[in-house]
C-alpha cells in the first residue's frame, strides 16, 4: 500500500518548490522579443536583481544553469594561464575550479574540510606567500550543497585584505541567494554568481553574474571571451534587447522571475532571511533530537557554520537509501541524495525558497514516520523539537 497520492513534496536542495504564482506567470503565449513588455521586463530585472545581492554592481543575465554563470564569470575576467585559488569546503568550489581549468586557467585548491567552513587564517597565509601576486582570483561558495557547510564570506574578504592581495574575490551564491544574508558590496565581493532554481523560486534555466567595477576592469584585459558568454554586447546600451541573452530571450523565465522578485519584495528580504533561519534551526533541532551514537547525526557540528538552505544528515547504521525510497514511493516525499564523499552514508533535506512551517513539519514528520517504520534507532521526536523552535519564534 502507498500513501503518496496527493500533492508531492520535493525537499531536495534544488530545484526547489516553484510557487503557483510563478508557475501561473510563466504559463503564457510567447511574446514579442524585440519590443514592448518583454524589453521593459528585462530592464526591470537588471534594475531589481542587484538589490537581492545587496549591490550596485551590474548584473548579467544568461540562459543557463549555475555552471553557465561559473563559466561566464571565468571567461570575462581571466586570461589563459592565469592562476586562481579555489577554497575547498566540499564539492562545488573545486567543481568551479575544474571548469576554469577547461578554459585554460591554472587552478590551485586550498584544501579544506567536509564538515567545517574555510579557514580565513589559511587563506591569509596562502595569499601572503604569493608575494608576486600570481593568483588573479579567489573562488569560494557561500553554501556547499553537498556538505551543507556555510562559509563566512566577510571573514574571507578580511583575510584577503589583511594579506594586501589584489586578487578578484568571486563568490558562488547559487545555494544561498534569496535565502540567507549576503552583502556583495559591504563584504567586498567583486563577482557573484547565482541561478533561478533554488532560493529565487523559478525553474532551472536562467543564471546571473554580478560584476563590480574591479571585475569590469578585468574584463578589458581578459583574453578568454567567447561569443555566448561575452559581457561586451550586454554592456552595449544601444544593442538590441536579445543581445542581453546572446540570442532569443527565455520568455517564460523572465515572467516567472519578475513574479518571484515581487514575492520577495512583498515579504521583505530580511524577513526572508529570518524565515530561512527559523526553518533551518527547526531541521537542525529535529536531527539532534533523532540522533543516537549509531544512528542519525548532523554533518556540520558548529551551528554557526550550518547552511540555512540544506542539511546533510549522516545515517550511521541506518539504511539511508531505504529511507529515501520509503519516503518517496510510499509517502510522496523526495529527499536529496548524498553527494560525493557521502555516498551511501547520508541524505539531504532541502529547506530553501517557497517553504513554510506546515510544509517543513510535514517533511520532518514523514521522515520520522519512515524511520519508525524501519525500526531505526531514534533518541526522541524530531518533529516535537522542530515545533518547539517554531513555537519560540511565534512567541516573539
Amino acid at each position: 500500500m502507498t500513501l503518496q497520492f496527493g500533492r508531492p513534496m520535493v525537499a531536495i536542495p534544488g530545484p526547489s518548490i516553484v510557487p503557483d504564482r510563478v508557475l501561473n506567470a510563466m504559463h503564457r503565449p510567447m511574446a514579442n522579443i524585440y519590443d514592448g513588455e518583454l524589453v521593459e521586463m528585462t530592464n526591470r530585472l537588471k534594475q531589481e536583481l542587484p538589490a537581492i545581492a545587496r549591490t550596485t554592481a551590474d548584473v548579467f543575465l544568461t540562459i543557463s544553469n549555475g555552471h553557465g554563470a561559473w563559466e561566464m564569470a571565468i571567461t570575462n575576467t581571466l586570461s589563459r594561464g592565469d592562476k586562481v585559488l579555489v577554497l575547498e569546503s566540499g564539492h562545488f568550489a573545486p567543481a568551479w575550479g575544474a571548469l576554469a581549468t577547461t578554459a585554460g586557467v591554472d587552478v590551485e585548491i586550498l584544501p579544506g574540510s567536509l564538515d567545517r567552513p574555510v579557514d580565513p587564517a589559511a587563506v591569509e597565509a596562502r595569499l601572503r606567500e604569493d608575494v608576486d601576486h600570481e593568483l588573479r582570483a579567489v573562488l569560494v561558495v557561500q553554501v556547499d550543497t553537498g556538505t551543507t557547510v556555510r562559509n563566512d564570506i566577510a571573514a574571507i574578504r578580511s583575510a584577503i585584505d589583511a594579506a594586501d592581495h589584489p586578487a578578484l574575490f568571486m563568490v558562488d551564491c547559487i545555494a544561498s541567494l534569496g535565502c540567507v544574508r549576503y552583502e556583495m558590496d559591504a563584504w567586498g565581493v567583486d563577482v557573484t554568481v547565482a541561478a533561478t532554481q533554488k532560493g529565487l523560486m523559478v525553474p532551472p534555466g536562467m543564471a546571473f553574474v554580478w560584476a563590480n567595477g574591479k571585475a569590469l576592469a578585468a574584463y578589458e584585459t581578459s583574453d578568454l571571451h567567447t561569443g555566448y558568454w561575452d559581457w561586451g554586447p550586454r554592456l552595449d546600451k544601444e544593442a538590441p534587447h536579445y543581445y542581453q541573452y546572446a540570442g532569443t530571450p527565455p520568455v517564460s523565465h523572465i515572467y516567472g522571475m519578475i513574479e518571484a522578485l515581487d514575492m520577495l519584495a512583498e515579504e521583505g528580504l530580511e524577513n526572508v532571511w529570518r524565515r530561512h533561519d527559523v526553518l533551518a534551526r527547526s531541521v537542525h533541532a529535529a536531527v539532534d533530537a533523532w540522533s543516537t551514537p549509531d544512528g542519525l547525526s548532523l554533518n556540520v557540528g558548529d551551528p554557526d557554520a550550518r547552511a540555512a538552505t540544506v542539511t546533510t544528515v549522516l545515517t550511521g547504521s541506518i539504511d539511508g537509501e531505504r529511507l529515501r525510497a520509503i519516503c518517496e514511493s510510499r509517502m510522496g516525499l523526495t529527499l536529496g541524495i548524498p553527494f560525493g564523499a557521502f555516498d551511501g552514508r547520508a541524505f539531504r533535506i532541502g529547506h530553501m525558497g517557497h517553504l513554510n512551517p506546515p510544509m517543513l513539519l510535514g517533511t520532518l514528520g514523514s521522515i520520522e514516520a519512515g524511520l519508525q517504520a524501519m525500526d531505526a534507532p531514534l533518541a526522541g521526536s524530531g518533529v516535537a523539537a522542530a515545533a518547539g523552535v517554531i513555537a519560540e519564534e511565534l512567541r516573539t
